[in-house]
């Protein structure tokens, strides 16, 4: 009996014993897998028709505008990995609290390294038509280019660097082969970011809702300002249009005072009358976008309005044809302060989530 239940458990160790190591090299193979990441599917960016009484944006003919060119070019214009140092993007210049301004008296590029004048807003940039405060870059290609490359993000002799970084995250590679045909490059990241900025309309304010026919939009105060703006005030004559800019460049003395004046459009022009002249800036959301002038030297609204309607700083270039001292009592100023104020647009940027 013992003999046979012994052959017999040896029979089923051979047999069983094979399978079972078996069992436990199947076992080993199954490892657990790794939980699949989704692909980055960027959000969608509408391209929104131009506000009541605008003309279309217009847009360079090897850069036409999608949605899905808008859509990369948001996430570039937030994305900070754009700078050498990682420490700013596009959006840290131009932001929404500020009237896509910075609220410096002058910009802050890469390595906290302070620039010489201020961030201008880029409300309604797509219609300018020369860009910076002194009209030197003709295209708004040419401009983000030179904002990358330049002082505000640093990217100078780190651009193959950039790229290839951002190359190598599949969310961008995947939409740059699908926007442009290629793999990221310099030129077509400024052509995304552009594309973006010419989505940023302000044609929503008070003031436009009066001018399209709604009385009850704008106060008493604010349409005695905008009579006293365009009349006695004389600020319609720079300030004009639907931009309120007339998109020249005058001097009106701000800066001039500095023992070594901001030349301004002259560096531009080499033509001695530009000496100390800037862009005229919009008036479109003005209360948010202190301080004012191309170096920030007027802090409040209110210093800014006194010291246009002072005559500006004398000086041998000052633009006395179109800036004179005008003499207002208290309500009218006040007038013309509530008229400003009916200026704000309504519009946001909204920060996208970023590939990983």
């Amino acid at each position: 009996m013992s003999v046979r239940l012994a052959a017999s458990r040896s029979a089923f160790l051979t047999l069983a014993l094979p399978g079972f190591l078996l069992a436990l090299a199947g076992c080993a193979k199954e490892t657990p897998k790794e939980p699949e990441v989704p692909a980055y599917v960027p959000e969608v960016v509408a391209i929104p028709a131009p506000p009541p009484g605008f003309e279309p944006v217009p847009e360079p003919p090897d850069n036409p505008s999608t949605p899905e060119k808008a859509a990369l070019g948001r996430q570039l214009f937030f994305d900070k990995r754009l700078s050498v140092d990682r420490s700013r993007s596009c959006y840290s210049c131009h932001v929404n609290e500020h009237g896509l301004t910075d609220g410096l008296p002058v910009a802050v590029g890469a390595g906290e390294k302070k620039l010489t004048r201020s961030s201008p807003t880029l409300w309604n940039i797509g219609y300018h038509k020369e860009f910076y405060w002194d009209g030197r870059s003709p295209t708004m290609e040419k401009q983000a280019m030179a904002a990358w490359t330049g002082g505000n993000m640093g990217a100078k002799d780190h651009e193959s660097e950039i790229v290839g970084k951002l190359n190598a995250l599949p969310g961008y590679k995947a939409q740059f082969q699908k926007v442009f045909g290629t793999d990221v490059t310099a030129d077509n990241m400024m052509k995304a970011i552009t594309a973006y900025e010419r989505t940023f309309f302000c044609g929503d304010t008070a003031f436009d809702k009066f001018q399209q026919g709604d009385q009850t939009a704008l106060s008493d105060e604010a349409k005695r300002g905008w009579e006293l703006f365009r009349t006695k005030a004389g600020c319609g004559t720079c300030h004009a249009g639907i931009l309120l800019t007339d998109l020249q460049y005058h001097n009106v003395g701000a800066g001039m005072d500095a023992p070594e004046p901001d030349v301004g459009r002259k560096k531009v022009t080499n033509d001695e009358k530009d000496t100390g002249a800037f862009k005229t800036p919009t008036l479109r959301n003005i209360t948010k976008t202190a301080p004012y002038f191309h170096n920030g030297s007027k802090a409040t609204l209110d210093e800014a309005v006194d010291f246009v309607l002072g005559g500006g700083y004398p000086n041998k270039y000052l633009d006395t044809k179109n800036l004179k001292k005008v003499k207002l009592t208290k309500k009218e100023r006040d007038d013309l302060l509530a008229f400003l104020k009916s200026l704000e647009c309504q519009g946001m940027l909204v920060e996208p989530k970023l590939p990983e």
